[in-house]
């Protein structure tokens, strides 16, 4: 029986690797301008920093996680989500030591979730993430908002929207949970076993419940902005002041919990308004997280970032019809006819150490189908070396698209290359 790959996991193939590969370009130049630079996590982290970090009453930590013991009886966890590793990371490595502050990285990283897999929500997912830790700036929020904004735009979307709120700091927070369980409570009984656990753990969480989403209480419930104080309204105000002044649109939506406990102040969603586009519309999520490095055992480190579900992306510029300026196109092609090989091997070598982009048959076709193969890998130019070319030190260089051919020296070859492509490889 023919084996294939899990449920929830996919081939990416060269086709669709070509579309991937231009997307994190486009998120590395993009981090670069904002001054970003990439950290690396491993792929797996000890459970407990997603325990201590996520938080015990998420679903990701319920329900979702790829939890197993190694050969030493260890907890480990495959990585369910970036900010708590980079934070981990963070702190090992004290990077609060540095004088260059805040600490401004970007990741691109592959999750593991044990959900039912659907269009844009795999078990094993990729992807993109922001995290600013050392600033409790709130430009600096507006800031990480504005790079995912940025990469949006690059990639051409348009029916997107960003929603923001704010979860408050800590006397906000207990203000606004003591509020939710008096709500609550009274409707114990009509929600999921879920819900119940969570009311007195963390009653924020039932908000972010798929289940009873619809439920009447979830209306009605009191919103975190009625219980905001003084400095985490100021915050917020500022945090908008900014997005304004960078022309940037958003929607405050008091409903918006972000599913991970480490966040406050500042919750964001990017979504997808595009028809089609399914049921499922967020492709990213992100918000402030002080206190999280505490967490993890490092000093008080105020931190913001976000999480962009790459897959989504590819969905979003699907459902828009976007089509990537992608060149999968070859430079050269090298045709041989007779008992060349030897010379058309040391040829193909050196125009490639001299940086240019060239193949040749293996498969033993005659002249017609090398052309022919040539035309399918989209070759600009084709080569052609046979034992009378040889003989002379002469190869043909004819342009695909309009037929041209002339007759080049061989040791001369490189530069009259490198004059056809503009200047050098």
């Amino acid at each position: 029986m023919a084996l294939s790959a899990p449920r929830g996991t996919v081939d990416l193939l060269p086709e669709q690797t070509a579309r991937w590969q231009y997307v994190e370009k486009v998120l590395r130049d993009i981090s670069a301008k904002f001054n970003y630079e990439e950290i690396r996590t491993p792929l797996f982290e000890h459970t407990e920093v997603f325990q201590r970090g996520v938080g015990d009453t998420t679903d990701i930590v319920q329900k979702e996680m790829y939890t197993f013991d190694d050969r030493g009886g260890r907890s480990i966890t495959l990585r369910p989500e970036g900010t708590a590793p980079v934070v981990r990371a963070y702190v090992q490595n004290k990077m609060y030591g540095s004088p260059i502050q805040p600490t401004k990285l970007y990741y691109f990283a592959q999750m593991f979730r044990y959900e039912r897999p659907q269009a844009g929500r795999m078990r094993q997912l990729n992807q993109f993430g922001v995290e600013v830790l050392g600033s409790a700036d709130p430009s600096v929020d507006a800031e990480v908002i504005a790079l995912a904004m940025t990469a949006y735009k690059k990639f051409g979307l348009k029916n997107i929207k960003l929603v923001i709120n704010s979860l408050g700091d800590t006397d906000s927070r207990i203000a606004h949970r003591n509020a939710l369980i008096e709500h609550f409570k009274p409707h114990m009984g009509e929600l999921c076993d879920d819900c119940n656990s969570r009311l007195e753990k963390n009653p924020l969480r039932i908000l972010d419940c798929k289940k009873d989403m619809d439920h009447p209480a979830m209306a009605t419930a009191p919103s975190v902005l009625e219980y905001l104080n003084e400095d985490s309204t100021a915050y917020f105000e500022k945090v908008k002041l900014y997005l304004d002044a960078m022309n940037i649109p958003y929607i405050v939506d008091p409903t918006l919990v972000r599913g991970l406990d480490y966040y406050n102040h500042t919750a964001f969603e990017i979504m997808s308004d595009a028809e089609g586009f399914g049921a499922i519309t967020t492709l990213l999520g992100g918000g402030r997280y002080n206190g999280l490095a505490e967490e993890l055992g490092g000093p008080s480190t105020p931190g913001i970032g976000f999480g962009m579900g790459l897959e989504r992306l590819q969905l979003a510029l699907e459902a828009e019809n976007i089509t990537l300026p992608i060149n999968e196109n070859i430079d050269l092609f090298l045709v041989t006819m007779g008992d060349v090989d030897v010379e058309a091997v040391r040829i193909i070598q050196h125009l490639r150490e001299a940086g240019f982009q060239i193949d040749k048959d293996y498969q033993q076709r005659k002249m017609k189908g090398q052309f022919k193969h040539a035309d399918r890998l989209g070759a600009k130019y084709v080569l052609v070396l046979g034992e009378e070319e040889l003989e002379r030190n002469v190869i043909q260089l004819r342009s695909m698209d309009t037929g041209e051919q002339e007759e080049v020296v061989i040791d001369q070859l490189e530069q009259k290359l490198q004059t056809i492509f503009g200047g050098e490889k």
